[in-house]
């Protein structure tokens, strides 16, 4: 018998009520979990524009905002051309790593440290985004999906420019400020 804890636990993990036999089954999955953390992100993201002190931090996040409604769109675009809808369980991971940036959010912090804090969860983010990027591009590129590896690559370039100019915006000015 299950103890309380174990009940619990096992209802956050909602299989994915697909069975993967394939890697283009797996590819689908990837594609659907990636674009259930980009709606999350969508979601998150105005809060982070409006905690950001620092005026060049919330415009990037502003800016990405409009970037991510484009990965969103470019993964309907791949799903549509599979006949797959996106609809899919919830990405917890991207849920997880995006509850520890809420939590910057409501810290009790001096607001250059808190923009610094809220670049390292930024930047948490982009890297899950990168590695699931990076994974469904290459299952596109193996099964022969050119249009849907290149729309991926796209967006992990951005991703990737996303996290270098997080980087340089923290090395530059607010870690500085934080200090």
């Amino acid at each position: 018998m299950l103890k309380q804890g174990q009940v619990e636990q096992d209802r956050r993990y909602k299989p994915t009520n697909m069975k993967l036999e394939t890697l283009k089954d797996l590819y689908i999955q990837e594609l659907k979990d990636l674009y259930s953390a980009e709606q999350q992100i969508i979601k998150a993201l105005p809060k982070m524009v409006k905690a950001a002190s620092n005026k060049e931090l919330s415009a990037g996040f502003e800016e990405h905002l409009k970037q991510t409604k484009e990965h969103a769109r470019r993964l309907e675009k791949i799903l549509t051309s599979h006949d797959e809808s996106t609809r899919g369980p919830k990405c917890e991971g991207m849920e997880g790593v995006l509850k520890q940036g809420d939590e910057m959010i409501k810290e009790d912090a001096e607001e250059e440290v808190r923009d610094a804090g809220l670049i390292a969860a930024a930047q948490r983010v982009e890297h899950y985004e990168m590695a699931g990027y990076g994974c469904a591009r290459t299952y596109a590129e193996l099964l022969g999906d050119p249009d849907g590896a290149q729309l991926l690559q796209t967006t992990l370039k951005e991703e990737s420019d996303t996290d270098t100019k997080l980087t340089k915006l923290a090395n530059s000015v607010i870690n500085i400020a934080a200090q």
